[in-house]
């Protein structure tokens, strides 16, 4: 029975690690979710519940990045309150669109969202590029916080 939870658990990390790149898994809340169902497997004895508090911070932090990430890098560019809607509503449309919409998403939906505004055509592109470069940034810091949460976790396991 323990190699069923085991299988359960590394599967559900393997496709949360997957969902980092692929844009239609929610990567950190499955990672969070095989780690939960080993240690509830494990009645809480080898990973401890202030661990899993971390861990649980830690994927709402990385999973929060990836919807703000993109707007953010638009406000620091001195964005229109439409363009920092555009770049999370471009956001979020880019998942259902695949790996070339989740790239390009922010982008047009800041400089969308700027034109609309302005009418200026290069500055809509300006805020549609650094709306892309935050989100660049925003899925680097993901991957950083993923490796975190794995390092954390088995480092709470075998330890």
């Amino acid at each position: 029975m323990d190699a069923i939870w085991w299988f359960i658990s590394i599967g559900l990390m393997l496709l949360g690690v997957a969902g980092v790149i692929l844009p239609l898994l929610p990567s950190t809340p499955l990672i969070f979710a095989g780690m939960l169902t080993l240690a509830w497997q494990q009645d809480f004895q080898t990973v401890s519940g202030y661990t899993l508090l971390v861990l649980a911070a830690l994927a709402v932090l990385a999973s929060t990045l990836d919807y703000i990430a993109g707007a953010f890098g638009a406000k620091i560019a001195g964005a229109s309150k439409p363009a920092i809607w555009g770049a999370t509503i471009g956001a979020l449309v880019g998942i259902l669109a695949g790996p070339f919409g989740l790239i390009l998403g922010p982008l047009l939906g800041a400089a969308a969202g700027e034109y609309y505004t302005t009418g200026e055509s290069l500055r809509a592109g300006k805020v549609g590029l650094a709306s892309w470069i935050g989100m660049l940034v925003g899925t680097i810091a993901k991957v950083a916080i993923v490796f975190m949460m794995l390092g954390i976790f088995w480092l709470a396991y075998w330890l």
